[in-house]
């Protein structure tokens, strides 16, 4: 087995990697594509002698997974709708399919054996959750007034936009990553692993039984739990940005370099440094991970995917400490 930079006696560190939509594109042949670059970063990292734990984004595909299967059942009438927990399901295996080839595909062409795998994961949600009443995640092919209706009439919200309808989706907290425990044996043996896509399965437990919740995790917010759950060193939040900024598209906008948890939430504090979304949410995550150590130093990381390892290194980047 190659031997990594670091001696084998030193504890390697573990890094969550939560990889945003850019790593995959809009369609499978831009995802066969940017996964590529996705597996470099990891394969860095792996390299220089950390423990990757891998969870990504499933923003588009399971959009696409979502109405294809709609699709499915309006031309076959005798095949109901994919619920939303199935098409989370289905986005984590295809996602996590073309990764982890790319994935152990680049580690083994630098001479490193690794055993890479992908675990469909479910993480528990609260029905109270007020998100269940307030939906944010829109999602789906645009639907006419007739079709909006229908969705209605079931139950679902729906939003107008583009010129038509979608259907708007809840996306509550997470409360508990079941498959933890298989998750924790595979980091501790230094085998690479791809759990928590698209912010986990949601799902409410009933008993026993763990039934399939109509929602959408926010992804970030998963992967500071799943970095929290493993007692990670470090989480890197990869989107297709060097730097976060601050006031973005205003003429007061400024790159966000280094920074304490308590300026980062005074960043979110301020009104009009972030929208509401995607840089908001990894910068809420990163104070979640961050502050929650007990023990020892972390730190959370946002950056390009092409600067994974110099970010982690501390040369670039938005770092919260």
């Amino acid at each position: 087995m190659e031997e990594t930079k670091q001696s084998k006696d030193k504890k390697r560190e573990i890094v969550v990697v939560a990889l945003g939509r850019n790593s995959f594109g809009r369609t499978i042949p831009e995802q066969k594509e940017h996964v590529h670059t996705a597996a470099v970063a990891v394969a860095d990292l792996v390299e220089a002698g950390y423990i990757p734990v891998v969870t990504h984004s499933n923003g588009p595909q399971i959009g696409m997974i979502q109405t294809a299967m709609t699709e499915y059942s309006r031309l076959e009438p005798e095949f109901t709708v994919a619920p939303m927990s199935v098409c989370g399901a289905m986005s984590q295996g295809y996602i996590g399919y073309d990764l982890q080839n790319e994935i152990r595909t680049e580690l083994l062409d630098r001479g490193i054996y690794k055993p890479v795998c992908t675990i469909i994961t479910q993480v528990r949600v609260d029905p109270f959750d007020r998100a269940f009443t307030h939906p944010t995640k829109v999602i789906g092919r645009v639907m006419n007034r007739t079709e909006a209706d229908a969705e209605e009439a079931k139950g679902n919200f729906v939003t107008e936009e583009d010129g038509g309808f979608r259907r708007i989706i809840p996306s509550p907290k997470p409360v508990e990553i079941y498959e933890i425990d298989s998750i924790r044996a595979l980091v501790n043996a230094e085998q690479i692993v791809i759990a928590c896509g698209g912010g986990g399965i949601p799902v409410m437990q009933q008993g026993t039984r763990l039934k399939g919740a109509s929602a959408i995790i926010e992804k970030d917010a998963t992967a500071a739990r799943l970095a929290g759950e493993l007692d990670a060193d470090a989480m890197l939040f990869l989107t297709h940005r060097e730097f976060l900024t601050e006031k973005t598209g205003t003429p007061e906008e400024k790159k966000i370099g280094e920074i304490s948890v308590a300026e980062a939430e005074k960043l979110i504090e301020e009104q009009g440094n972030f929208t509401a979304g995607l840089d908001k949410a990894k910068m809420e995550a990163a104070i979640e991970f961050v502050a929650s150590a007990r023990d020892k130093a972390r730190k959370a990381v946002i950056t390009s995917t092409e600067n994974a390892l110099a970010g982690l290194k501390g040369r670039t980047g938005t770092v919260i400490k």
